[in-house]
């Protein structure tokens, strides 16, 4: 009784560290199988601090797990609310964010795997929408996915159903960037390949580009000649030098 007690702490332990940020690594951790706590939101700010404080070129997310509890359970709408404007803060960084996802993705590791810029799959990857009391989960993935795949029959089954999106089907709809049994070499590629992009610029295009589903032309038309303009600006700056 005394071990299985002591088996039960250490999995609790670990499942509670799994979602941490390593500066070092600049490395965000999130693991599927957690229920939402204010330290998953915490996790995610923290990664967000240093990020737009520019002390980071790139932030990396490791995303896996399927969600094995009910996201309802314990959590409160307030919780909830920080939750999605800490995802929010995710998807607007001044950096680029590439996403890892390796095996069964569900829960808040979707989440936040669906608020990267690029992201890299294995050939077992899988996503699927949590499934809490016969329904899935109606929270801002439901909005991420319908947003860009709503035509789409494998999207659709899984905001109504819950039907995990296979790696193949993920890649196909766009949803993943890259299909590699070598992630850490696709992972390596990617970072390489963002390394030069340029902080406040990537936030402008990233926005200008998120807009354009709901923006009409005539709306959109100012924001694009300002971001010019600054763009000119920049460049004349630096030709003087």
């Amino acid at each position: 009784m005394v071990k299985e007690d002591q088996v039960k702490e250490t999995t609790t332990a670990a499942r509670q560290t799994a979602a941490e940020f390593d500066q070092e690594s600049r490395t965000l951790r999130i693991d599927g199988r957690l229920p939402l706590t204010a330290t998953m939101v915490d996790a995610v700010n923290t990664a967000c601090d240093k990020a737009e404080d520019s002390r980071i070129p790139q932030l990396i997310i490791r995303a896996s797990g399927l969600s094995d509890a009910s996201r309802a359970h314990g959590v409160t709408i307030s919780l909830v609310s920080k939750w999605e404007r800490a995802l929010r803060r995710l998807e607007r960084l001044p950096v680029p964010t590439i996403a890892v996802v390796e095996g069964p993705c569900s829960g808040l590791a979707l989440d936040v795997l669906l608020s990267a810029d690029y992201r890299i799959g294995n050939e077992t990857a899988s996503l699927s929408v949590s499934v809490d009391n016969g329904a899935t989960w109606p929270g801002m993935a439901l909005y991420r996915l319908g947003r860009s795949h709503a035509g789409a029959a494998a999207v659709r089954r899984a905001v109504l159903f819950g039907t995990p999106v296979n790696a193949q089907q993920a890649l196909e709809l766009q949803l993943i960037d890259v299909l590699t049994d070598d992630v850490e070499s696709a992972l390596a590629t990617a970072v390489a390949s963002t390394s030069s992009v340029r902080r406040t610029e990537l936030a402008i295009r990233r926005q200008l580009f998120f807009d354009a589903a709901n923006t009409s032309f005539e709306e959109a038309l100012g924001a694009h000649l300002a971001a010019c303009d600054r763009a000119l600006l920049k460049a004349s700056a630096e030709a003087v030098a």
